[in-house]
């Protein structure tokens, strides 16, 4: 066990360590991780400095990896630079709650301490272990092994990143078995083209990550829904509810968005997270996007907080928790006013033929609850028997906002279940935008449009003294329907978001051109474009094969593994068994040893050969030791006197005097003899 094996662990452990990158930022982690692996490594040079210090180094290096963390990552808990009992607490909370809390948040997430500590310990911890099995390579280079799985469970590295990876693992790993530079460099070279081509050459799927179904735990508000609100706060028109600055092209403003239905309530999702440094592009957007930003000011007390449909980041003294399909923001703690920055996306570029656009095949249509008799044909009628894509999704909007009046005055209708909506587009056909929103997901979604409901508040036109002011007169329900390529597009039904905002958005300015080039309500409505058959890509024809070499070489690097830990794994047993035998065996076991190990390295051994008969065709230094065992074998096993303890040791001693000559031999030969099977 040398001082370069222990740099070429550490930096084995090091490496998997960092892989958290994509989760934390690279930064944030290079502090603590380096901190664990040098204070590990110092304690290890004053072990061997010191060699009354190494029974006791497990503790030391846990103790000052700890106390690198507290002052790198917990500065703030100490008393002048001294650990207080709530460093230990945080330390313990990074123990049991950061990784939760990791996947629980968006990624990336803040780089706190609170939640990138487990990284570090599990550093310090895997540093810990490996260095305690040094004296053993293959075992020592197992605890960061598993850690590189468990990193790679997290959020799997792909492409050139990952074969960089495996390179640098594949190097330090191949350092910590082999010094001499000349010869490392043969098993570097093929663990790196391993490794290379398994990450280049066989396609893979999306990566499986732990978190893909971990959510915060957040009881949703006990309160009356924001949908339910709607009538009444348009009998309240002039109350503010909130009021914010911004140079963005702004449309509309979203609290929550519903997308379950069960026949007579209308639910939103429990699937927040906290949010994190930023959030990217919605899955499935594939649009440019620019980012647009606003400063909102929010009074009372209300646990929904004003977002846009793609939030990136809130700064302020607000952490809220997010919901990334919808883009809803949640203050379950929330006390009062509050003030933040909001960031958000908004799709830019080339959006022509947008009207031609299909809805998207990912989403699920939704839950309609049980369908009152005629609706279903109303649905038909209202979307002209029409394939379901976003001209077909306007259509229905038109149909509403001309067959349908808004209610005005101070007798407005309330609810949004089948009982209200059958009344609604049957009978009265009155309502607020509660109604038509409603009425719109059920019948889209009838004829397989995916639909959902959001309830928020429309920009109003004009800002005042630079700020501009949200009222109850503009809250707003809206539909939106998931279309391919941009996510889900805000609707209109009612027409009172269609005057919104000083600036209109790009895409509220391409919705309102594909509005007017709708056909008359009397004509056909035309079959927009079918997209030509993808070419089959011959790539995809080998997705099977692919699988087959996938399996194939994880099968074969299974039992390369095996073999590789499994021979010299028993091997140790077996001699930790010998060295256990007693009296008479004592000897013999230290015999047989002697024998295996000159057998491993090439000595030729017959059944009847005793130690005198091996010492005769061996030669340097060994044959003065195999000597010195046969008169051991020959006092136990002739003089009638049998073996005590000390001709036991003397036995084992001559076998460790064989080992350390073979020990001189080319690091080649050594490494064969370690895989013999004898």
């Amino acid at each position: 066990m040398t001082r370069g094996h222990a740099v070429w662990l550490l930096l084995a452990t090091a490496v998997p360590g960092l892989l958290f990158a994509p989760v934390f930022g690279l930064w944030a982690l290079v502090a603590p991780v380096v901190g664990v692996v040098v204070a590990c490594y110092v304690v290890f040079e004053l072990s061997l400095r010191f060699p009354a210090l190494q029974p006791w180094r497990p503790l030391l290096a846990l103790v000052a990896g700890a106390l690198a963390l507290v002052e790198l990552a917990l500065f703030d808990t100490t008393l002048s630079g001294l650990p207080t009992p709530t460093s230990l607490t945080r330390l313990a909370a990074g123990v049991t709650d950061s990784w939760q809390l990791t996947l629980q948040s968006t990624w990336p997430v803040r780089p706190d301490a609170d939640l990138l500590l487990f990284v570090p310990l599990l550093v310090l911890f895997t540093a810990l272990v490996g260095i305690e099995l040094l004296r053993w390579p293959a075992a020592a280079v197992l605890p960061s092994l598993v850690l590189l799985l468990v990193s790679q469970s997290f959020i799997a590295v792909s492409g050139t990143v990952a074969t960089l990876v495996a390179l640098a693992y594949a190097v330090v790993v191949a350092g910590l078995f082999i010094s001499p530079a000349r010869s490392a460099v043969a098993l570097t070279v093929g663990l790196s083209v391993v490794a290379g081509v398994a990450t280049m050459a066989v396609p893979t799927g999306p990566a499986y990550s732990v978190r893909q179904n971990q959510f915060a735990q957040v009881p949703l508000p006990r309160e009356v829904s924001p949908l339910a609100e709607v009538a009444a706060r348009l009998s309240d028109p002039d109350t503010e509810v909130f009021r914010y600055t911004t140079d963005a092209p702004v449309d509309r403003w979203r609290l929550v968005v519903l997308d379950g239905f069960d026949g007579v309530t209308w639910t939103t999702s429990d699937r927040y997270r906290r949010l994190g440094a930023e959030i990217g592009p919605p899955t499935g957007t594939t649009v440019p996007t620019t980012q647009q930003s606003a400063r909102v000011t929010v009074p009372g007390d209300g646990r929904w907080l004003p977002s846009q449909a793609m939030p990136t980041s809130v700064d302020g003294t607000v952490r809220p928790f997010v919901d990334q399909d919808t883009g809803a923001l949640l203050l379950p703690e929330r006390g009062g006013p509050v003030e933040y920055e909001l960031r958000w996306r908004e799709p830019v570029g080339d959006l022509t033929g947008l009207a031609d656009a299909a809805v998207s095949s990912d989403v699920p249509t939704g839950d309609l609850g049980t369908v009152p008799d005629k609706i279903t044909q109303l649905a038909t009628t209202a979307t002209k028997d029409a394939r379901p894509t976003l001209r077909t999704a306007l259509v229905l909007e038109q149909y509403l906002s001309e067959n349908y009046k808004v209610a005005t005055g101070s007798e407005l209708p309330t609810g949004s279940g089948w009982t209200h909506l059958r009344e609604f587009l049957q009978d009265t056909k009155r309502g607020t935008s509660e109604q038509f929103a409603a009425s719109y997901v059920v019948l889209a979604r009838i004829v397989g449009i995916p639909a959902r409901l959001a309830v928020g508040y429309r920009a109003p036109r004009e800002p005042v003294d630079g700020e501009t002011v949200v009222r109850n007169k503009d809250v707003l329900a809206w539909p939106e329907v998931a279309v391919e390529g941009i996510g889900w597009v805000p609707l209109d039904p009612a027409g009172t978001a269609s005057d919104a905002g000083p600036a209109p958005t790009k895409l509220a300015e391409v919705m309102a051109k594909a509005r007017a080039e709708l056909p008359p309500p009397n004509e056909k409505l035309p079959d927009p474009p079918v997209a030509a058959p993808e070419p089959v890509d011959e790539k995809r024809s080998w997705t099977g094969v692919g699988m087959l070499a996938l399996w194939g070489l994880a099968g074969t690097l299974a039992l390369f593994v095996v073999v590789l830990l499994g021979i010299p794994v028993t091997k140790l047993v077996r001699t930790a068994r010998r060295k256990r035998f007693t009296g008479v065996r004592g000897v013999v076991g230290a015999w047989w040893e002697a024998r295996d190990l000159l057998g491993a390295h090439g000595a030729r051994i017959t059944p009847g050969m005793t130690a005198r008969d091996l010492a005769a065709v061996s030669g340097g230094s060994v044959v003065d030791s195999l000597h010195r065992l046969a008169v051991h074998l020959d006092t136990a096993l002739w003089s009638g006197a049998g073996a005590d303890e000390g001709t036991v040791m003397a036995a084992w001693k001559a076998v460790a005097e064989i080992r350390r000559t073979l020990a001189g031999r080319s690091i080649g030969a050594r490494i064969r003899a370690v895989f013999v099977i004898r």
